[in-house]
């Protein structure tokens, strides 16, 4: 359980601190007091990265040149300091070179509004979701994935030079190959356990009137290497890797139709929230710590019938840290305490 957060020079935030309890934490004020701030740094503190955005640095202050995160989980203390040319992790007081031990203690499933963006935008959304999944439930995850970027990047460049060598290109595509395989047999893996979690709690935040499926759609042939050999020509044309895992992407459909192009808005959002709620029972039956929820301010497009289901779903064992503008459409005896945001300042309220 994250027991307490404190934050200083992290985006609005010059310091504050918060205490937090087991089950629900319902975190409350107005648009633009730091709701969402402080369920963005207890992810940075927890998993090194943002849910909001693929780096650190907007996560300064203005006029700042770093920031620091800390708490306690348990009986440990956790800490990360950032700045542009330098991260620090501390385990119980104890820089950590290897951040492995740190990153198995607390899972994370982050809420949001722009989940959204999960059933509407690009493939890279769904790739990213993926990848967020992917590095906390399996540990050789990062360091394949890590690798497969780095392989493309390189065989980016040298495709975009003026005249790219066979034998140079072949260097770099071995790796990418070796990676590309790997990351593409993970991933099916993980979609195939997140499927039927996804399924059931899209039918339960729906009332059991709509169905969802998702499938794993992959970037390449299963034959990695021949599919590359094949679409040499058309990479020179275009100076690009034109297949691979950097094309995955999840195929979603509510009703035997894609929640894309088909699905209502309502019927997108409780798709978002299902693909979620999968990611938090996948890390249940993978550990016995539960994973920490942030649920942020996702109730405004929810109607109450929908809201409440929500919240009766998320699992009873987790820790949640809940944001909302109000909760006076809470239906259920949730529990948990109320902290008052306002003006850099928490006011909690036990219930």
């Amino acid at each position: 359980m994250l027991r307490e957060l404190q934050l200083r020079d992290f985006r609005c935030f010059a310091s504050i601190a918060a205490e937090f309890s087991p089950g629900f934490n319902f975190i409350v004020g107005a648009n633009g007091q730091g709701k969402t701030t402080l369920l963005e740094a207890a992810c940075v503190l927890l998993r090194l990265q943002s849910q909001r955005s693929s780096s650190l640095a907007p996560a300064v202050r203005v006029g700042q040149r770093s920031f620091v995160v800390s708490g306690h989980v348990g009986e440990h203390r956790l800490q990360f300091y950032y700045r542009a040319l330098r991260r620090k992790v501390a385990f119980d007081g104890v820089e950590q070179r290897d951040q492995a031990e740190y990153l198995r203690l607390v899972r994370v499933v982050s809420f949001a509004s722009h989940d959204l963006e999960l059933i509407r935008g690009p493939a890279e959304m769904r790739r990213r979701y993926l990848d967020f999944i992917g590095t906390q439930a399996e540990a050789r995850y990062r360091p394949v994935l890590r690798a497969y970027e780095r392989a493309l990047r390189s065989r980016n460049a040298l495709l975009k030079s003026p005249h790219p060598r066979p034998r140079e290109l072949a260097a770099y595509t071995e790796p990418l190959v070796r990676a590309g395989t790997s990351l593409r047999e993970m991933r099916a893996a993980l979609v195939r356990r997140l499927a039927p979690f996804a399924e059931a709690s899209h039918r339960a935040i729906s009332g059991g009137h709509e169905n969802l499926s998702l499938e794993y759609a992959p970037g390449s042939e299963e034959d990695f290497a021949a599919q590359l050999a094949r679409t040499r020509t058309e990479e020179e044309r275009l100076r690009l890797t034109i297949v691979g895992p950097h094309r995955d992407d999840l195929r979603l459909q509510v009703e035997a139709m894609p929640a894309a192009q088909f699905a209502s808005e309502g019927q997108q959002r409780t798709t978002a929230l299902a693909l979620k709620l999968a990611q938090a029972q996948v890390f249940a039956e993978d550990t016995a710590t539960p994973p920490l929820l942030l649920v942020d301010d996702i109730f405004g497009e929810l109607d109450a019938a929908r809201r409440n289901a929500l919240l009766a779903h998320l699992p009873n064992e987790s820790q949640k840290l809940v944001t909302a503008t109000a909760l006076d459409w809470r239906a259920g005896d949730w529990g948990g305490p109320v902290l008052e945001l306002t003006d850099g300042e928490i006011r909690r309220r036990d219930k």
